[in-house]
């Protein structure tokens, strides 16, 4: 299904966190907290002014980014759950 988010919305994939820290030990299911860490799947037009202008978004699909632990709506779509978010709940892009 195609989905394309409204206004300053961005459509994100989380991204698996390591299974391992760095001294090596592994880390259980039901330790693991939900990664703030995201590919950018879709985004929308971005938002508007007062006078109408269009403001571009600052991000664009496939961009990797990092947003606050409580940000965004969770929704499934084709059985792969995603986060619907504002731009403005992206804390920054990782290059």
């Amino acid at each position: 299904m195609a989905f394309k988010p409204l206004h300053d919305r961005v459509l994100v994939r989380r991204v698996e966190s390591e299974d391992k820290t760095k001294g090596g030990l592994i880390i259980p299911e039901t330790a693991k907290e939900k990664p703030a860490e995201g590919e950018i799947i879709s985004v929308g037009d971005g938002a508007r002014k007062e006078s109408g202008e269009l403001i571009a978004p600052s991000v664009k699909t496939g961009d990797r980014v990092l947003f606050g632990k409580w940000s965004g709506t969770e929704v499934t779509l084709d059985g792969e759950e995603l986060l619907i978010m504002k731009e403005s709940d992206i804390l920054g892009v990782m290059s």
